[in-house]
């Protein structure tokens, strides 16, 4: 593991990780922000979009003055496996960029695309690694296709995620069109192994052992077609998961939105995890 750059930021410092990954088989990239004294009490995972690096969100979202408010650590993930010999399509939604936190099985992306697995399995010894501590208490959140992976992952290891929301995120992906492109792509015909792989299908089949909070602008473009956020809070209500759906009045799927409410997610999160 080596670290690329090291410098200060508001209450903290920003690092730029490399490391050959054990999951992905590659090279991967990723930046983590500590707070003064460098031993966090808490943790948050921010998982980026589509044609998103862990740069979008670490440069853009506003998460690291509220994060050191509470001596919280935040680590911003890679979206994909990159580089040489790693597949990609000229797709925004498919390949390099678009990893949608599962382990793909169909050629040509199963010999890299694993970042659930990355996330869940590889990341947090790397976290701890970084920090040189045990990882502290641990929640994840993210936007657009990095909403969905936080909701997804989340419920499925709830024994490594303690808190968990999202921003505008691909909320029934087997609902969504870039879902309904990249799922057979990924994962084959075989609609069943999708199931695992939808917000609202694992809230229907796993649950959630807290609450969520979910901001949506409503002025997304995305919003009809690939988001759905009334089918997540259709899933939550019939799974009895308190579930918090903010939709605001003007607000659009950029950063600038993300960046809007940043802060509150961070509170958020905080309450829950120290």
């Amino acid at each position: 593991m080596q670290t690329i750059t090291e410098t200060r930021h508001m209450g903290g410092t920003h690092r730029v990780i490399r490391h050959d990954s054990r999951v992905t088989t590659c090279p991967m990239e990723w930046a983590i922000f500590t707070p003064e004294g460098g031993k966090p009490d808490a943790c948050l995972m921010f998982l980026s979009g589509l044609t998103c690096t862990w740069e979008n969100a670490a440069t853009k979202a506003g998460a690291q003055a509220a994060a050191a408010r509470h001596n919280m650590a935040v680590v911003f993930p890679d979206t994909s496996p990159r580089g040489e010999g790693v597949a990609n399509a000229n797709d925004y939604f498919l390949g390099q960029g678009a990893g949608f936190y599962l382990t793909a099985t169909e050629a040509p992306w199963a010999p890299h695309f694993a970042m659930d697995r990355y996330i869940t399995e590889e990341m947090p010894e790397l976290i701890a690694e970084v920090l040189g501590q045990s990882l502290p208490p641990l929640g994840v959140t993210g936007h657009s296709m990095g909403g969905h992976g936080a909701l997804t992952l989340a419920m499925k290891t709830p024994d490594l995620f303690t808190s968990v929301s999202a921003f505008a995120p691909i909320s029934a992906a087997m609902e969504s069109g870039w879902g309904q492109d990249v799922l057979p792509a990924y994962l084959g015909a075989d609609t069943a192994a999708y199931h695992d792989h939808d917000a609202t299908k694992v809230m229907a089949s796993r649950g959630w052992k807290g609450d969520i909070l979910v901001d949506q602008g409503l002025a997304d473009a995305f919003l009809e077609a690939h988001l759905k956020p009334h089918l997540l809070a259709a899933a939550a209500e019939a799974a009895g998961i308190p579930l918090t759906l903010r939709q605001h009045e003007g607000y659009d799927h950029s950063y600038y939105f993300v960046a809007s409410f940043m802060s509150d997610h961070v509170d958020w999160h905080a309450a829950r995890l120290t």
